[in-house]
């Protein structure tokens, strides 16, 4: 096998460090609790990297999701919060699997360029939740073009979004035969749409989520992205990708409390000797990284899958559950060796420790995982 991976992309992981240390830990601290990092966002998409996974010939890197993956990582290492900006990296994926020719020409180029941005993907609802099959949302031919009606939510960016990918049903789920069947996905104007609004919710971590209200929501013919009917499986490619992203975003998480945790054990002394000695301190810090060695493999499997255009549905999955469970094992072993200290907003592990917690839950519940890779890989009987 080969672990050359890093080595490929050292470069890219040099340019973005150098990037963020312009925004320090300083920076990211000032936005809480709901600023947006406008200034971050901008000069991540000057420099291109928000249009890393765009192809090149739409004017964007053209960039392996591997080489993405390093990207959101170093992000998060260096302390910042790539959730500000990481739904571009894997939600344009479906425009560009599915999209027409005429969609890609007319949004690609912005994207990539950064005069138009996608960050909003309205996928769960209130009702549904997990169950994507059982959303609401409805979208209905109407002269030459089609009428939204429904409530997103958990819509996270929406108002600094200027598109946003859509899931509606356009079969009543009654009527179909398959349940994931019927669903169909549009790409929405936010700036021309009228009936849509859009309140925020205010959460325990700064990743401006929000709640989108669809009422009567008109939208031309050409805001289908592939075919009718089938926009589950349109999205499911960016679901993988999401996946493995957000492990990559847990794996820089877990560098960032290691980093901390183990400059601070080596230099705090308490009762004449660095509290890095004790076993107690030392061990848990040892065990989170040797998990997060292993959820960095997995990582790296379920990405190479995806570039090569091979089924991951279970590294992808495989991989956010091992990265998620290894961030916050190693949240709480650097909060445990800071002490009070960890709770103390100049050291940043109190917002760290909430950023990495929300990966437990979201884009999937952990339980999920574990019920997909019990009933699709184990074979044992369906649970949910």
């Amino acid at each position: 096998m080969d672990f050359g991976i890093d080595d490929e992309f050292d470069s890219i992981r040099t340019e973005v460090r150098r990037l963020c240390d312009k925004f320090g830990n300083e920076y990211w601290r000032s936005l809480e609790p709901d600023k947006y990092p406008e200034a971050f966002v901008d000069e991540l998409t000057r420099q291109g990297w928000l249009g890393a996974l765009i192809p090149e010939e739409y004017g964007g890197g053209g960039l392996s999701l591997a080489g993405a993956c390093v990207i959101l990582e170093e992000i998060a290492a260096s302390g910042g919060n790539p959730s500000a900006c990481h739904a571009q990296m894997y939600i344009m994926g479906t425009v560009v699997r599915h999209g027409t020719d005429e969609q890609k020409q007319r949004y690609l180029p912005s994207i990539a360029s950064g005069h138009l941005r996608l960050q909003a993907f309205g996928v769960t609802e209130p009702v549904a939740g997990s169950e994507t099959a059982r959303i609401r949302t409805r979208a209905e031919h109407v002269g030459d073009g089609w009428v939204i009606n429904g409530q997103k939510i958990w819509t996270s960016r929406a108002v600094y979004s200027d598109l946003m990918i859509v899931l509606a049903r356009t079969t009543p789920y009654e009527d179909v035969v398959k349940k994931t069947d019927g669903m169909s996905v549009f790409l929405v104007d936010l700036r021309d749409a009228a009936g849509i609004t859009i309140r925020s919710i205010p959460t325990m971590m700064n990743h401006n989520t929000t709640e989108v209200f669809f009422d009567d929501v008109h939208v031309p013919a050409d805001a289908l992205v592939g075919v009718e009917g089938m926009g589950f499986r349109h999205i499911l490619d960016g679901m993988n990708a999401e996946r493995i992203l957000i492990a990559s975003e847990c794996i820089g998480d877990g560098r960032f409390f290691l980093d901390r945790a183990v400059e601070y054990a080596g230099t705090r002394h308490v009762f004449d000797r660095p509290i890095g000695a004790n076993q107690g301190v030392q061990f848990p810090l040892a065990r989170a990284y040797a998990s997060l060695s292993a959820a960095d493999l997995m990582r790296k499997k379920a990405a190479a899958l995806f570039d090569g255009g091979r089924p991951c549905g279970t590294e992808a999955n495989t991989a956010k559950f091992l990265a998620s469970e290894a961030s916050w094992a190693a949240a709480n072993a650097c909060m445990d060796t800071h002490g009070g200290f960890g709770f103390a907003l100049e050291y940043d592990v109190e917002r760290k420790f909430r950023e990495t917690r929300l990966y437990q839950v979201a884009p999937i519940a952990n339980n999920l995982v574990l019920a997909y890779l019990g009933q699709h890989v184990l074979g044992l009987p369906r649970s949910y």
